[in-house]
């Protein structure tokens, strides 16, 4: 161990008697710095005109163009100026012969001189740090395990590099032949992750071989078992082949025993990391203040359920606009989405179907007119080169599961104790599910799904149709992530004057029936109702009659027309509604939007008498006074003023009692529009949330799941504009000068001996 230290001593001295190694930390201390403040001034600036900043360690240090996340982009053009010379340098002054000839054994050579760059590494890993500490003293409540985790990955990262280009400098004596050739070597280890993609094990041994975004979990706050063991197994690799090649120059050895020494290290390696990779032998590090990269607590709960084995099957449909996320080249960053489940549920296997059939791809057929799905999937194949085990058709496919219901979309299902659910693409930006859509799905599998149904046979409003007063968005779309469909629920309708209401259901919905119910169904919803069940009516006021004599057996009534409200920008029947600010929180728990509720045309709602429910105001008018008006009115006229007005009117309320040893949860509404397909989503709008809260309330706070997590608390920049442009001049200017006169002193000095 002393000859190492005194090797890497040695070395030292020799790169700091050289102006490579001052530059580089120059240029490295200029653009961190200049990286760090320019933000950090670009955010006090926002800060300053009234802009709200979050999680500001995260946003600074890592995302897109953050500070660790830029200069790793940076670090392997460092690298190699580093590294060229620690043995080519040996080799072409003619010195190597001598280290070879001494007693000195040759990892100890090697190791030395690696100690030595990992050493001058932690220069970069200080000035980082010096960053750090500016910022824990810039920003309120600095997440500083965050930074630090991200210096950590940085530094694996910087040594993986100095141990390949240690590697190349064995290999020429010419120093910039070797610096190229590190260069070459770090591009190939970034490129060779897409490499054989298609192939399966050899798509793992490439995948794992990849250097491409190693450091991005450390960087982000997560510290990942695999990732640590990949950085000190390629470190490992690259020192040990310098040993080998070395060695050749001391000592005589047969080709083959050579290439058996190589090959078994190479070998061992491999195995050892991709065993490691696998999610039963990788551990979690979560270093963020509020882990941001762990299950959420609700998450957590679901997964300690399940114990056996779970099967995520993609159906991947080669004519679906999102057939891309499902194919081979895709699968290793597919399986990576799912790590925070694996992390818990070592067990997941991920499969892959592939077929074709009739998409709602329209693009697709326009531009191939004339073409079949199966000539369309021929030319899929062979454009992308795909090398398929199966590929199975319509016909094939539909033996397997029935896919019609999807759009044939790419889908996936989940597996687990006999039981099996659906998990989505959607159609927004992200495509993917997320924590919520996940978690939900899987707790499908634990528990039993909450059963929405939707009354029929009395011109109700529709799930199944997309216009502006239906159903479909919030309840039955699949391809909206946040349709409570895709959030654990199950949605089906019933014609209720012909059949009876199922007797799973949790929750009844009767939405705005034009016409009179039948005394069938007035019966059914009657025993629905007395059998302790949840119920859900929305009317609208020129159809609420329909409803009356469920209604009056709930103690209520609703006012007999319209209710209108003045407005210099809305029309008369656009009510600005208010939370009732007295709400008991143990019986419901609303989430009260910065944005409005909006309610358009709608009913007051007034109580009748007492029925053994307690009533709780939800939604009311706000304090301006409101009139009842026929509909379509385009102003409020002197003699809808002289009709009586009203002010706070309730116009959503909660009935709720104890019955049958359970709690009945009721909701009636004096507007249908308001769950309209045209409402949630409108911008701007507490609608979405207010409609999600009542449901969640509806399933016992079951569903959605909830992995909302604790506010971010680094959410201000205590710096003036003054003392960021101060630090600026020092850490641009000042330090780096200093750099350069410290080299300057010192290589002065030297000469001069």
């Amino acid at each position: 161990m002393k000859t190492i230290y005194r090797i890497a001593k040695t070395e030292l001295n020799t790169m700091f008697y050289s102006p490579v190694a001052w530059v580089v930390l120059v240029i490295f201390s200029i653009q961190s710095s200049w990286k760090f403040f320019d933000s950090l001034e670009r955010f006090e600036k926002a800060q300053k005109i009234g802009q709200d900043m979050h999680n500001m360690s995260q946003v600074i240090f890592s995302g897109f163009s953050g500070l660790f996340t830029e200069m790793q982009n940076y670090l392997y053009l460092y690298v190699p100026l580093l590294t060229m010379g620690l043995i080519s340098r040996e080799i072409n002054s003619g010195s190597i012969k001598l280290l070879l000839s001494s007693p000195i054994k040759i990892k100890d050579i090697v190791l030395g001189k690696f100690l030595a760059i990992a050493a001058y590494c932690l220069l970069f890993m200080a000035i980082l740090g010096i960053i750090g500490v500016v910022a824990y003293f810039s920003i309120d409540n600095l997440d500083v395990s965050f930074v630090l985790s991200g210096i950590i990955g940085l530094y694996l990262l910087v040594c993986t590099y100095a141990a390949i280009g240690l590697f190349m400098s064995c290999l020429t004596s010419y120093q910039v032949v070797a610096a190229i050739s590190t260069l070459v070597v770090l591009a190939g280890l970034n490129y060779i992750g897409k490499l054989w993609q298609a192939v399966d094990y050899v798509k793992d041994v490439t995948y794992f071989l990849s250097i491409s975004g190693r450091a991005n979990s450390m960087i982000e706050g997560l510290i990942v078992s695999k990732d640590v063991l990949y950085f000190v197994l390629v470190s490992i690799l690259f020192i040990g082949i310098s040993i080998f090649k070395l060695q050749t120059g001391r000592d005589a050895q047969t080709v083959s025993k050579r290439v058996l020494k190589y090959t078994g290290l190479v070998v061992a390696i491999l195995s050892l990391g991709y065993i490691t990779s696998r999610a039963p032998l990788t551990f979690y590090k979560d270093m963020t203040r509020t882990k941001d990269k762990t299950l959420t607590k609700a998450s957590q709960e679901i997964v300690k359920k399940m114990d056996g084995p779970i099967t995520i099957t993609t159906y991947v449909n080669l004519l679906d606009i999102n057939y891309y996320m499902g194919m081979p080249y895709s699968q290793n960053n597919d399986i990576a989405s799912f790590d925070k489940y694996s992390r818990f549920l070592p067990q997941i296997k991920m499969d892959y179907v592939y077929y074709y059939d009739t998409s709602t791809n329209e693009a697709l057929y326009a531009q191939n007119p004339g073409l079949n799905d199966k000539q369309l999937a021929d030319k899929m194949v062979e454009t992308q080169s795909l090398k398929l085990k199966k590929l199975y058709s319509p016909a094939e496919i539909s033996k397997i599961i029935n896919l019609k219901p999807e759009q044939n979309r790419v889908v996936r299902t989940i597996e687990y104790n006999g039981k099996k659910t659906f998990l989505r693409m959607y159609d927004d930006l992200f495509k993917v599910p997320f924590e919520k859509e996940i978690s939900a799905s899987l707790k499908r599998l634990v528990t039993t799904p909450v059963k929405i149904v939707f009354a029929t046979g009395n011109m109700e409003r529709s799930i199944e149709k997309n216009g502006d007063k239906n159903y479909k968005t919030g309840f039955n779309e699949i391809t909206f992530r946040n349709s409570l469909i895709n959030q654990g629920f199950d949605v089906a309708s019933v014609d209720i004057n012909a059949q009876n209401i199922p007797e799973q259901t949790n929750i009844l919905i009767i939405a705005d029936p034009k016409t009179q119910l039948s005394q069938g169904a007035i019966d059914r919803i009657n025993k629905y109702i007395d059998q302790g069940k949840n119920l859900m009516l929305l009317t609208e006021p020129e159809t609420n009659t329909a409803l009356a004599s469920i209604t009056d057996k709930l103690g209520l009534g609703f006012t007999k027309q319209t209710l209108v409200q003045e407005s210099e920008t809305n029309s008369p029947d656009y009510l600005v509604t208010e939370f009732e600010k007295t709400i008991d929180t143990t019986v419901i728990k609303l989430h009260k939007s910065q944005f409005t509720i909006p309610l358009l045309g709608s009913s007051g709602i007034i109580a009748t008498k007492d029925a053994g429910f307690k009533v709780t105001p939800l939604l009311k008018t706000n304090s301006q006074p409101v009139w009842e008006s026929p509909a379509g009115i385009s102003s409020v006229s002197e003699d809808v003023k002289k009709q009586p007005s009203a002010k706070a009117l309730p116009l959503v309320v909660a009935l709720t009692r104890n019955i049958n040893g359970k709690s009945q949860k009721i909701i009636v509404a004096g507007d249908a529009d308001f769950m309209g397909n045209a409402e949630l989503s409108r911008q701007q709008s507490g609608t979405f949330q207010f409609v999600t809260d009542v449901f969640t309330w509806f399933s016992n706070y079951q569903f959605p799941i909830d992995t909302t997590r604790p506010e971010s608390t680094d959410n201000l920049v205590t710096v003036t504009a003054n003392q960021v442009f101060i630090s600026k001049i020092i850490f641009i200017a000042l330090f780096p000068l200093f750099i350069i006169l410290s080299g300057a002193f010192i290589l002065i000095r030297r000469n001069r001996r």
